[in-house]
């Protein structure tokens, strides 16, 4: 775990033993259990570290997206999968109120597991499509701050996490590289999931040409009641 230090350090983010200890936990509790279900193509220790661990806690090292993170009390992990950003954020941010959503139940069991081997506090995982946690009263208009490292595109991660966000309230969304013009194609879409773009910033990992974007979307009106839609259907036909 030292490489982990040494970039979060370089990223002005210190990790304790016990931090540290809990992040090589997790690591060997996701490379066994990757090994009979599918949770993620990155297996190397020094892969999982750069690209799962520290590319997860990466706005915590950025000012305007780190003071959103401190002043959220409750956040959500919108198609988590393995447990990314949410389990490395809630690791390295004891105080965050963390929801883990995602659509395949054995996903959700090996989070519960992880969640009780690194005696994390304050954290549940939940198995729902989005589109249809959304429709929960429990879970909608919410959240203080949505996170997502799903893969799709800007208009379709909108319409499944700014509905689990209340007024006030952000969602940010973790993007590879440049963005702009994905970002101009999506400001209808957002705007009718009543939500504006506050802000999109870069950031590059450690010791590597890998370039991130967050694109960060506060949350200005209540998302309308025929949001999101039915499941696949934001995909299949985005606003």
């Amino acid at each position: 775990m030292e490489l982990l230090k040494k970039y979060a350090d370089q990223l002005g983010i210190t990790l304790s033993e016990e931090q540290l200890s809990q992040f090589h936990t997790y690591y060997e509790m996701l490379i066994e259990t990757n090994k009979v279900m599918n949770l993620t193509a990155i297996t190397e220790k020094n892969d999982v570290i750069l690209k799962h661990f520290i590319d997860s806690i990466l706005p915590l090292s950025n000012p305007d997206t780190a003071s959103i993170f401190a002043a959220s009390k409750t956040l959500i992990d919108v198609g988590t999968g393995a447990g990314f950003p949410g389990i490395p954020l809630k690791i390295v941010d004891s105080n965050l109120n963390m929801t883990l959503l995602d659509s395949l139940n054995k996903r959700v069991g090996f989070l519960n597991d992880v969640i009780s081997a690194l005696s994390l506090s304050n954290v549940s995982a939940i198995h729902a499509r989005a589109e249809e946690g959304a429709r929960d009263q429990h879970l909608r208009d919410h959240f203080d701050l949505a996170v997502s490292r799903a893969v799709a595109s800007l208009p379709v991660l909108s319409e499944y996490c700014l509905p689990f966000v209340k007024v006030g309230g952000y969602f940010i969304s973790y993007k590879s590289g440049e963005i702009e013009e994905e970002v101009n194609s999506a400001k209808k879409a957002i705007q009718t999931l009543g939500g504006k773009i506050e802000n999109v910033i870069p950031a590059g990992l450690p010791d590597s040409d890998i370039q991130r974007s967050f694109v960060v979307i506060k949350k200005v009106k209540a998302t309308p009641k025929a949001f999101p839609r039915k499941p696949g259907t934001a995909k299949k036909t985005p606003l």
